[in-house]
């Protein structure tokens, strides 16, 4: 159905108005998470089964292969390397007690990562090595000065690497700015990982790389004893050397601060859903939690380190802690894993350093178990630990960044045309839409009526898979049946096209999940305010665009059992992310007659032709590029009218064409 100026013009001014005064109320997120909440605890739960069931060290094994199968699955498996690994290298520092090399390495074709090297001031080795992989600060490696020197005094190389998007490895660097344009750390993994969902990975799989890689460097040096090699990360560097430990038969030992808890703890916390790489898309739904990276490791040395109030909830720590040490105990190693706990809150590791250390020279060193004498180091002048000349990879080395790898990546993925019955199915496996069109009207309650001269008011409550779905509807009071038109949105109320039903139209807006749309903790502009719901309900096996599928579906079955409405005439319409949730229910439920979008994406493959993307996580579905894209969606809806008003591409400009 087409679309006037005029109504395009309310829409806009509508939606204006509920961005200003409306995401304040955040009652229907809260619902919305609560009910993600309660998946997740069933699936934790089912999980919590399974575990009990390991009763041997041959269930334990058996344990670990599966495990590790699904994580490779679930980010993408890991990229290829070929012939030798290029390293450049850019001089020393002196240190007190030890000496730092400044190096880059390759770790994919054109892409570099930028290090630093702390090598005991005396000897020739070979000495035991640990990776050392920096939290979310934004000036990455030079943050690990500390530990690095600590570890280079007590015998022990140790690489500090610069993490995606940190120090001098922005990937989104603004040079008139000199800054990134995204913003912080975690907007640039966010905005990084949007691509990589819609392709059917995850961007810790680059995190991960990166760090085998950097191993692979140390193993290259005659000074590193390779059987003796550790890893070490806090907060978002725990996070990594989690995933390091889990999939790298390499690392020996392990500690991991500030990160492992478990969902049941993390998902109802204040924290919730944090970032990007620490919530890959089907990870819950799978059975998996955090005890598995520290299970993957066992028998080896691992050390959980948590701070008593951190944001990764304590409580947490203590259960992992628990349920891997049974885990340990089929082994015989109980003592190899440990619980390193100190006060304070998150990252706080200054009263701890000295246990931290003392467990990685007990294990790498064969010293006395205990505590280690600890000093903390600050360096002068951090910017003397930059290894390229500008400070910024892209703008010394220049190469490749993780959005241009996956853009080229794609362009090798076959162009899959699935037909309308595959892709139905298609898009209820990854949208994880589980609504089917029924013939009786779904539970509904009216709250609220109000009479008008032509038509009444009716505010309504429908019961749909996700909850309860808000609703309004204008009956005109003409008799006989009449053509329907429905609205998919956020606001309801503001959406209703009261003009058509002056003239006779049945006309319903549907308030989809998350109504009122709320508000979250912004990692970057560009992300918008759905980017950590939509980690939270990838988890679980859910996406925003599949549940709001679910809403409209029961919306049409309102609307199709009523015996004022024409069944044949009923048309839907969706603006911006709405679009796309209307072409998706229309590509499922026959019964819509007509469907209208405006100003929304015209393909998902846009996005990784334009790095710089905006508002893109409330419409991804993850691995959705290597099914269909919206063009098939819109193909699959005809001889059914389809209208698409003002396509935009993925940066929100208005393009000519749809793909």
């Amino acid at each position: 159905m087409p679309v006037n100026k005029t109504a395009r013009t309310v829409a806009l001014v509508a939606a204006t108005v509920v961005l200003a005064l409306g995401q304040s109320d955040n009652s229907g997120r809260q619902k919305l998470i609560e009910m993600l909440d309660g998946i997740a605890n069933q699936q934790l739960a089912e999980r919590a089964q399974a575990i009990k069931r390991i009763q041997s060290r041959a269930d334990a094994e058996k344990r670990k292969r599966e495990v590790r199968e699904r994580i490779l699955s679930l980010i993408g498996g890991l990229p290829e390397h070929h012939g030798t690994m290029a390293v450049k290298e850019f001089g020393t520092l002196q240190g007190d007690g030890f000496r730092i090399e400044k190096l880059a390495y390759e770790s994919l074709p054109g892409l570099w990562v930028t290090a630093n090297l702390y090598l005991p001031a005396s000897g020739n080795g070979p000495f035991p090595a640990v990776l050392l992989a920096p939290g979310h600060e934004a000036t990455g490696k030079q943050s690990q000065y500390s530990f690095g020197g600590n570890f280079a005094r007590s015998g022990v190389i140790a690489l500090a690497i610069d993490p995606l998007g940190q120090g001098e490895r922005l990937q989104y660097f603004d040079p008139s700015t000199k800054k990134s344009a995204i913003g912080g750390s975690t907007g640039e993994h966010g905005e990084a990982n949007v691509p990589a969902m819609l392709v059917g990975e995850d961007i810790a799989r680059y995190f991960i790389n990166d760090s085998m890689r950097g191993i692979d460097y140390l193993l290259s040096r005659r000074d590193v004893n390779a059987d003796r090699i550790g890893a070490f990360g806090c907060s978002g560097g725990g996070t990594s050397t989690a995933y390091l430990a889990a999939l790298d038969d390499r690392v020996k030992v392990a500690g991991v601060a500030c990160y492992i808890t478990s969902f049941k703890e993390l998902l109802p916390s204040a924290t919730g859903v944090q970032e990007a790489e620490q919530s890959i898309p089907h990870f819950i739904e799978s059975g998996l939690d955090f005890a598995d990276y520290v299970e993957l490791f066992a028998p080896k040395p691992y050390a959980i380190i948590s701070t008593m109030s951190d944001m990764f909830p304590f409580e947490g720590s203590r259960q992992t802690r628990d349920e891997a040490a049974r885990f340990y105990k089929l082994y015989g190693a109980e003592d190899r894993l440990q619980w390193i706990t100190g006060p304070g809150g998150h990252g706080n590791l200054g009263p701890i350093s000295p246990a931290i250390l003392g467990f990685f020279l007990h294990y790498l060193k064969d010293a006395p178990a205990g505590d280690a004498p600890f000093t903390p180091l600050r360096i002068q002048n951090p910017a003397d630990l930059l290894c390229t000349p500008t400070g910024q990879v892209s703008t010394s080395l220049g190469g490749e960044t993780i959005p241009s790898i996956i853009k080229a990546e794609a362009a090798k993925l076959p162009q899959k045309h699935p037909a309308a019955a595959e892709l139905a199915e298609d898009i209820r496996g990854l949208t994880g839409a589980v609504a089917r069109p029924k013939k009786q009207a779904p539970p509904a309650a009216v709250t609220s009526a109000e009479d008008h001269s032509s038509y009444q008011m009716r505010r309504l409550s429908i019961q749909g898979e996700n909850g309860e779905i808000p609703a309004m509807a204008a009956i005109p009071k003409a008799s006989g049946r009449k053509p329907a038109f429905l609205v998919a949105t956020t606001d309801p109320e503001g959406a209703m096209r009261l003009d058509l039903a002056a003239q006779g139209t049945v006309v319903m807006s549907v308030g989809v999940t998350p109504t009122p749309p709320g508000m979250e903790g912004s990692k970057s502009p560009y992300l918008g305010t759905f980017n950590l719901l939509s980690l939270r309900a990838f988890l679980v096996g859910k996406t925003l665009v599949g549940m709001r599928v679910d809403d409209v579906i029961r919306a049409v079955d309102w609307l199709a059992s009523r015996d004022d409405v024409d069944p044949k005439s009923i048309s839907l319409y969706g603006r911006g992310p709405m679009g796309i949730v209307a072409l998706h229910a229309a590509a499922l439920d026959s019964r819509i007659s007509k469907v209208a979008v405006e100003d929304t994406l015209a393909s998902f493959r846009m996005v990784l032709d334009q790095p710089l993307h905006r508002l893109i996580p409330e419409s991804v579905i993850p691995g959705v590029l290597l099914k269909y894209d919206l063009g098939d969606v819109i193909m699959a809806i005809p001889p059914r009218p389809v209208s698409v008003v003002a396509p935009q591409d993925a940066a929100g400009k208005t393009v000519n064409t749809v793909n």
